[in-house]
């Protein structure tokens, strides 16, 4: 699906989502808003499939890792719950009190900020691993942890779409809405999270004959997917 057909998919449910929104509030009821609310999911994952989210992030991690795929779907789950759950907390707790440095035309620059350090961190460690360690395999607390790092910027959609909800007083429509979305923006990374397994395991196959060489290959890719990370952290925090 083209860009502009996704956003414009996107803007379309926004739209009705707002209309839902307002006639809810004005004692619609909730049968036309609950029968609605499965387009959030597509809400989510087509949004998902649009630049940011750490999809980057998140295949290079697991490229570079030895994760299993039932593995790397919790950490696709934690980005996924970590990545609309600050801009929920963000629109509840924080979005009347806190400054533009904080929260800015729907981003997080801090957050940002913060979120890419970690993983940075993670990407020097895991070349520091590939470099002077023996075979090492990556736990999946280790993985939920990158997952929960990467989500730390917040989803912008999921921002309006609470800010919404909030102005006409009926949260709990935003957060069940943003739970929708949640869903979807977790499919469209399960997704991704499975092809950068699959991608690892067909290679691991093709060398499975030449052990040695395997051994060479998968710890230079665990260097390389750290290096990624590390140089997509200092371009986010110097440069962006």
């Amino acid at each position: 699906m083209p860009w502009q057909q996704i956003i414009e998919f996107q803007r379309d449910i926004y739209l009705s989502f707002a209309e839902h929104i307002k006639s809810f509030a004005a004692g619609g009821g909730w049968f036309a808003f609950l029968t609605f609310l499965p387009m959030g999911v597509a809400f989510g994952a087509a949004h998902a499939l649009t630049p940011g989210h750490s999809k980057s992030v998140l295949a290079t991690y697991l490229t570079g890792s030895s994760m299993k795929a039932h593995k790397a779907l919790l950490v696709s789950i934690a980005l996924s719950f970590t990545h609309v759950s600050m801009a929920v907390l963000i629109a509840l707790l924080a979005l009347p009190l806190v400054s533009h440095s904080l929260v800015d035309a729907g981003s997080a620059p801090v957050l940002q900020a913060v979120s890419r350090g970690l993983l940075g961190l993670i990407g020097l460690w895991m070349v520091s691993s590939a470099l002077f360690r023996h075979a090492h395999t990556h736990s999946s607390g280790e993985g939920v942890a990158v997952g929960f790092m990467a989500g730390l910027i917040p989803c912008p959609l999921t921002l309006f779409v609470m800010t919404f909800a909030m102005i006409h007083q009926v949260v709990i429509t935003g957060l069940l809405f943003a739970l929708s979305m949640m869903l979807g923006v977790c499919v469209t990374l399960s997704a991704v999270a499975i092809l950068a397994v699959m991608f690892r395991e067909q290679l691991a196959r093709l060398l499975s004959t030449r052990p040695r060489l395997l051994a060479v290959v998968s710890k230079s890719i665990e260097a390389a997917a750290g290096a990624i990370l590390v140089a997509v952290a200092l371009h986010e925090i110097v440069f962006v």
